[in-house]
Formats: structure tokens, sequence, C-alpha cells
């Protein structure tokens, strides 16, 4: 079983980053493989909207300028996915914006079924406010992508400003825990 993660951060050893990893640290503990997308430096442009992708229903995007095709390709291969930003004016970055746009478009032009009972997780990091809408954008790709969404003890949230802080969220590394727990055991039994 593997789990690949997309850091929609632009700063790759941040917050998020951190978050992150604590997740990976308990899937690894269950021998779950991992693997870490940074988005950073990434020029992921937004989806054009021309539905091309409906056409040609080769599980690809059309556009071929940039990374995003070979992130569908990871996120098709895992049996998990977890999507992790910090909060940008309540909601998620341009980076994690653009995959999660344009990939749900291919899974809806291929019949909605490419990430189909796959699990998906959101992680997001936070100075204080404006997670939930963070939170809620990431798991509305799941839904609509058919995709199954593990829970935690809280939703999947940690605290801190400058690089490194979150490790003082005591709570919210508890959550990146308990998460990254129920992702491993809801893998194994759809896995059984």
């Amino acid at each position: 079983m593997k789990v690949v993660a997309f850091n929609g951060s632009p700063h790759k050893e941040g917050n998020t980053y951190l978050l992150v990893k604590h997740v990976f640290a308990e899937l690894d503990k269950q021998g779950i493989e991992t693997e870490l997308v940074q988005l950073a430096g990434e020029k992921l442009s937004g989806c054009l909207g021309c539905y091309k992708c409906f056409a040609n229903k080769d599980k690809r995007c059309s556009n071929d300028a940039d990374a995003l095709n070979g992130f569908i390709e990871k996120m098709i291969e895992a049996d998990g996915i977890i999507l992790a930003s910090p909060t940008y004016v309540s909601s998620v970055t341009a980076q994690i914006k653009a995959l999660i746009d344009r990939a749900c478009l291919v899974a809806m032009a291929n019949d909605n079924t490419i990430f189909k009972h796959k699990v998906g997780a959101a992680v997001v990091a936070v100075r204080r406010a404006g997670s939930m809408m963070a939170f809620n954008t990431l798991n509305q790709f799941f839904l609509i992508s058919q995709m199954i969404i593990p829970a935690s003890r809280y939703w999947n949230v940690g605290m801190g400003l400058m690089p490194g802080e979150v490790e003082k969220d005591e709570e919210g590394l508890s959550i990146m825990k308990s998460l990254g727990e129920n992702m491993a055991w809801l893998l194994k039994k759809l896995n059984a």
C-alpha cells in the first residue's frame, strides 16, 4: 500500500511539511509506503476549462506544459492521497488549488472513477484562523471524487506562523498522529 502526499506550501520544509511528516510517521509504523510531492517551485496553471479531457478520456489533462499529468499518475497509482496546504486568505494555496481543479476535471472526464474508493486526507497549517475553509476545500475534492475520508480526533489542522512553530502545537500534533493511525487502519481494511 502507498500514500502520496502533495505539499501545497511554497515553503518546502515549513509547517505544512512538518504536519505531513507526523502523519507519515504513523503510516510508516504500519508498513505503508509514503511519498511526498513538493509543489513549491512548480508552476502549475489553473484549469483552462477547455474540456479536451472529456474528448480524450485518457486520464490526462490536455495541458502538458507543466507537471500536472505526472501528479495525476501518482494519485492514480496510490491507495491513499494526502492534500496539504497552509491557509492563504482563508483557503488553500494557488498551487494546490490548480492541482485539485485540474485533477478533478480529469477524473470527471473519465467517468469519475480514477480516484474512486481511494483514501483521502486533508492537512492544513494555519497561523490562527481561516483554516476551516481550506480544510473544506481539500475535502470537497475527495468527496466529489468518490474517495473515503478517515477521521481524526479533531479537524486536521496545526497552528504555527514561522517554520517549525507547529511543533509546539501539541494538540495539532496529536491530531496528525490520530489521522495517520486512522488512515493506516482504513487502508488495511480496504485492502484486506
